[in-house]
């Protein structure tokens, strides 16, 4: 009997451009955008995303206004269809947009907001410039890669990087844009041909390219026989990358290696000498046990100058108080030595990339209380009867470690594949009082389970996964467009009021009656069969802005039962956890009473030294003396 207007299918997926944003506020609103394009070779995966986040993180520590932009080759017009096999999770912007799992490292590390048109696709520009042919923009003429696609490119970056994306509203003043996939894919030459263009479009004072590429350790033949750890660093892969790029037409600026072992200088110098570079533009990222060491480990080989000269920047070469906090963030994640296992009971947990925020989140709350992360990842399936009878080895394995963990967690994800299994771990963290999260599906089986064992509907279901169950405690929601699959979900920043004053997430949330957190989903928690639930202390503690979306759930007499339809994950930061996630941190240390008590505030030794993260030009600067060389860690 509820009337809801129909949400709309995906929004326009390729948007006209964006109206003009307010004029900038930067004491020179006449200074040029400047452009750092990161590209990559050799092999995918090579941690370009990684790259770029710490260099716009080394930026905006020393005052600038950075906004970030990730390109993926592929057809598709988004991430929403992708299984997490394929590249990780879907990550979801403020906006709805269903985007590449980078997108998100680049809002963690710089703490800002993007938008669906950060992440430019082969799909997006096709559909864009074919839109226009459509309506005849191109006046007749034959569309071609070169001059519409490339120009569409052009347009698209030039565009989306005068976009504001921190909370002041003010204009950006660089642009760092990751190229996905490597070097001489037949898919991404368009982007390359587009960038050549481009570099002389902006001038070369205004635009810089970081190659990353690969320096392998070849063991000697001794290991054949004995595996050794030693061996040597192989140039010639990067030679050849390098070459190629520079036979399309792009010059690298900074050539980042990523070695196993920090480089020999010898190495350095031979990258130099046959990539036309001076031994300065070489740059070694070698393997760190943290990424919070990642943008140190680049500051300390002088990227900071270096990008002063090259693209004539005006700052402070010293670093401000935002690089000081990631290098205590990184230092207390080396110290730590107390574990806070939490078991993640999930369907994709072969390939930890697919629950990426997830683990970030948590990582971000054990180390804000100076507990170091051990998840065990756990396939829900591995604990379902039926694979005691196929596999008992695997089947008491992901029950042992299940009973082992101090903390459990149920994130998102989709289809009846082990729902059996999440519920049966859901029951036992009930029962057994251990503190547990539900995220989306999460919540939505925690109510599956309470229902069934306690409220005894034992075919209680959600109808995802049986139509014809006798007790529908989940149902698909009204506006559901059960036609396209893509951007059909309610996605995005939606607002969550928080009316129970003595709810555990009321107080994390810092005594907020309202919060706001992004979404993803098509089923929600029937709210006609609300009150039978909360007169056995099941209570609905979030809601909806109308009041019929039930958002958050809590559990009475027990340490930490909580579920939420939305994703914190995704606007978890390194120095600001999501409550929620901090909320099962802390009750899987057994702190969580003493921090409800103390009004939610953390001991002077668990607090970081600031908290403002500005990029403002008027940020305090500080007098940091930061080593010239980090040790290998």
């Amino acid at each position: 009997g509820r009337c809801r207007t129909r949400a709309p299918g995906i929004a326009a997926p390729v948007p006209a451009p964006a109206p003009a944003p307010a004029r900038s506020l930067r004491s020179d609103p006449r200074a040029p955008m400047k452009y750092i394009l990161v590209t990559g070779g050799v092999i995918s995966g090579i941690g370009k995303g990684i790259i770029a986040s710490s260099i716009g993180t080394i930026l905006k520590s020393c005052g600038l206004r950075v906004t970030a932009i990730k390109i993926d080759p592929y057809i598709n017009i988004d991430a929403g269809t992708f299984s997490p096999y394929e590249h990780g999770e879907v990550f979801v912007l403020d906006d709805g947009g269903e985007v590449d799992l980078d997108l998100g490292n680049y809002e963690r590390f710089l703490d800002i907001r993007l938008t669906r048109d950060n992440n430019i696709t082969t799909g997006k520009i096709y559909q864009w410039v074919i839109n226009k042919e459509r309506k005849g923009d191109y006046l007749g003429k034959t569309v071609q890669v070169v001059p519409h696609i490339t120009d569409a490119i052009q347009e698209w970056v030039l565009r989306q990087a005068r976009i504001p994306v921190d909370s002041d509203g003010v204009e950006p003043e660089v642009c760092v844009i990751e190229l996905g996939g490597t070097v001489g894919d037949i898919e991404s030459m368009p982007f390359i041909e587009a960038f050549r263009q481009f570099q002389f479009k902006v001038k070369r004072e205004n635009f810089c390219n970081i190659h990353v590429s690969l320096v392998p350790l070849v063991p000697g033949s001794a290991s054949l026989i004995q595996p050794s750890t030693t061996g040597e660093q192989k140039t010639k892969p990067t030679q050849n990358s390098v070459r190629e790029l520079r036979g399309l037409g792009l010059s690298p600026d900074l050539i980042v290696c990523r070695c196993t072992t920090p480089m020999e200088k010898a190495v350095k110098e031979k990258i130099s000498m046959f990539c036309h570079v001076e031994p300065e533009q070489v740059i070694c990222v070698y393997d760190v046990c943290s990424l919070y060491r990642v943008p140190l480990l680049l500051e300390a080989e002088g990227v900071v100058g270096y990008f002063k000269g090259r693209l004539d920047l005006h700052y402070e070469t010293k670093p401000r108080r935002l690089l000081s906090k990631w290098r205590e963030m990184a230092d207390r994640y080396d110290r730590t030595l107390e574990i806070c296992s939490i078991a993640l009971v999930g369907k994709y947990t072969k390939l930890s990339d697919s629950y990426a925020s997830v683990i970030k989140a948590l990582e971000h709350s054990a180390l804000a209380i100076h507990q170091k992360l051990e998840v065990k990842y756990i396939d829900s399936a591995d604990l379902e009867l039926a694979r005691q009878e196929e596999d008992p080895v695997k089947y008491h394995e992901a029950w042992q470690n299940l009973c082992s963990a101090n903390g459990v967690l149920v994130p998102g994800g989709f289809g009846v594949r082990g729902t059996e299994g999440k519920i049966l771990a859901i029951a036992w963290a009930r029962k057994q009082k251990k503190p547990f999260l539900g995220v989306c599906l999460g919540m939505q089986l925690a109510v599956v389970e309470f229902a069934r064992n306690e409220l005894n509907w034992s075919d209680a279901n959600s109808t995802e996964f049986d139509a014809n169950t006798s007790y529908p405690v989940v149902i698909d929601m009204p506006e559901h467009n059960p036609g396209d699959m893509g951007g059909t979900m309610r996605l995005g920043k939606r607002t969550t009021i928080l009316k129970d004053k003595n709810s555990v997430l009321w107080k994390l949330y810092k005594e907020s009656d309202s919060i706001e957190e992004r979404h993803r989903h098509r089923y929600e928690v029937n709210p006609e069969m609300k009150k039978s639930f909360e007169e056995r202390g099941f209570r609905f503690v979030g809601q909806d802005v109308e009041g019929e979306r039930m958002e958050i759930i809590e559990l009475d007499d027990h340490p930490y039962f909580v579920g939420v339809q939305y994703h914190p994950e995704f606007t978890s930061r390194p120095m600001k956890p999501s409550p929620p996630y901090f909320g099962l941190a802390l009750a899987a240390a057994g702190k969580l009473q003493c921090y409800l008590e103390k009004g939610c505030r953390l001991s002077p030794r668990d607090t970081y030294s600031d908290h403002s993260g500005s990029s403002s030009p008027e940020s305090e600067i500080i007098d940091l003396k930061l080593p010239t060389n980090l040790t290998h860690v």
